[in-house]
């Protein structure tokens, strides 16, 4: 299936930054950059200025993830992961990133990439209020329900969570 690109309005904030742009034919998020150096040391965060604002279309939201490679190689993640950027928002992307190494700090350069920008199609909800919710297979099963997490005596705990071993081997 072919589609001709969305077209969104980009201003640069910073004139020397490059715009966003995506590394792979088939890329869901254009790579976002740094305008300002950093250091993080481990366990601090910061707020990372992209030198790109956005104007999207009515029906669009965009969402600021973070990068796999940086979360492997450094510990990087972002702090409120994935961040919104709404269709009326007109100030400056930018990224809030924490270094989750225990050891090592982490240094940023100007036009490093820091995060990816995935741009989708949003629906607008009405909300209609009612007193009981339709049956549905998974009920009210959440937080781990699945599998994915072991007691502290490796049984499977109190909270109702399996352990990890479990998930790998499809029990």
């Amino acid at each position: 299936m072919s589609t001709e690109p969305l077209e969104v309005r980009i201003r640069r904030v910073d004139p020397e930054v490059p715009l966003p742009g995506y590394a792979h034919p088939g890329d869901a998020g254009a790579d976002l950059v740094t305008t300002q150096a950093a250091e993080l040391a481990p366990g601090e965060r910061a707020v990372l200025p992209t030198g790109v604002s956005i104007a999207l279309p009515e029906g669009y939201a965009a969402f600021v993830h973070p990068r796999s490679g940086l979360a492997a190689r450094c510990g990087i993640a972002m702090v409120n992961a994935p961040g919104t950027i709404d269709a009326g928002y007109r100030g400056e992307i930018k990224v809030i990133v924490v270094n989750l190494d225990p050891r090592e700090s982490v240094r940023f350069e100007r036009y490093d990439r820091i995060a990816q920008l995935v741009v989708q199609q949003v629906e607008k909800v009405r909300f209609h209020e009612v007193a009981e919710l339709p049956g549905s297979a998974r009920a009210e099963g959440g937080f781990g329900s699945t599998g994915g997490h072991a007691a502290v005596d490796g049984t499977q705990g109190g909270n109702g969570y399996a352990s990890v071993g479990s998930d790998r081997e499809g029990r």
